[in-house]
């Protein structure tokens, strides 16, 4: 397959899913889309100058290279289910690529329908923000054979300034939780930092300033500065339950492998306890009003403390 004659499919338009779809635009791949709310894709087709389809299976029938990037690891099983899923209409050479953050178990449990098909499948999370997945400066992590990197590397390379081949299928799944590990240890412990630094009376955003320019100063702390700073101003990235749904794909994956993984678990009862006070649907890093919260002596800083108070805490 040449580069001009890569057509690439994006099930799942969500926040970094169109951002990766203006990405595959941009690098001048034909592109094709599913959402299953279709509004969101229609809208975006619109916008990019796309295709938008009904079905995973009639997505799947008129591209090379077919990227699902969706919340959790029963939205990609949904995607290759029945007949309307990805395996209905898969072509013979196409590849199928999930850069969803799941459990390594879920893309080989449906990797041989795809294989059945003729098709090739890899697992590829990214890292990043969406403004890098805009740009196609994702990093890449890939598991699968070779070959099947080789067919997909046009669509990969739009999205990705850097591909890791990892081993085989499942590894870039687990490498993707490994990377999740360190970030939320990061946010977790830069929230902890600051409001450290505001109860000791130093301005929150000259601390911010601070802690950037300081030791600690990797990409996240540069691009999560509105969100720590100005936070109810500051849309939404990355959500508290994304975050509570991964540290548990990180505590059953360390079940699987026999890891320890004590601060994660800490991280994992922290992202609850600052979900039930500040809004599961809030930007992981409002877990710095959760903790301000505490300080305070009152149940929570957000919208829903009102609430949580009334109810109690989250038994699950």
């Amino acid at each position: 397959m040449t580069t001009s004659a890569i057509a690439v499919g994006i099930l799942g338009t969500g926040r970094m899913g169109s951002a990766m779809a203006v990405a595959v635009t941009n690098a001048g791949l034909p592109l094709h889309l599913y959402n299953r709310s279709p509004g969101p894709a229609e809208a975006l087709a619109e916008r990019l100058g796309a295709t938008a389809w009904p079905t995973p299976a009639a997505l799947a029938a008129h591209v090379d290279v077919a990227i699902s990037m969706v919340a959790d690891g029963r939205a990609v099983e949904a995607l290759h289910a029945g007949p309307d899923g990805i395996p209905a209409g898969i072509r013979q050479g196409s590849v199928v690529v999930d850069m969803s953050t799941v459990l390594p178990a879920t893309i080989r449990s449906v990797a041989p329908a795809i294989r059945d098909r003729g098709a090739g499948i890899l697992d590829s999370p990214v890292s990043g923000s969406t403004a890098l997945a805009e740009q196609g400066k994702l990093t890449l992590m890939v598991g699968g054979s070779s070959a099947d990197i080789e067919r997909a590397r046009p669509a990969l390379e739009a999205i990705g300034s850097r591909i890791f081949h990892l081993g085989p299928l499942g590894t870039g799944a687990a490498m993707k939780l490994a990377v999740n590990t360190v970030v939320f240890a990061l946010n977790n412990g830069l929230a902890e930092g600051l409001v450290l630094a505001e109860r000791a009376g130093i301005d929150r955003e000259r601390a911010y300033e601070v802690l950037a320019s300081s030791a600690i100063a990797a990409p996240y702390v540069s691009y999560k500065s509105a969100h720590f700073v100005e936070p109810d101003a500051t849309p939404v990235a990355f959500s508290l339950e994304l975050e509570e749904k991964d540290l548990s794909l990180i505590a059953a994956l360390a079940d699987e492998v026999g890891a320890a993984i004590p601060q994660a678990t800490v991280n994992l009862a922290v992202a609850r306890a600052a979900a039930a006070s500040q809004g599961a649907d809030r930007d992981m890093a409002t877990i710095a009003g959760h903790l301000r919260g505490l300080a305070s002596g009152s149940p929570a800083e957000g919208p829903q403390a009102a609430a949580v108070a009334r109810a109690g805490p989250r038994s699950d």
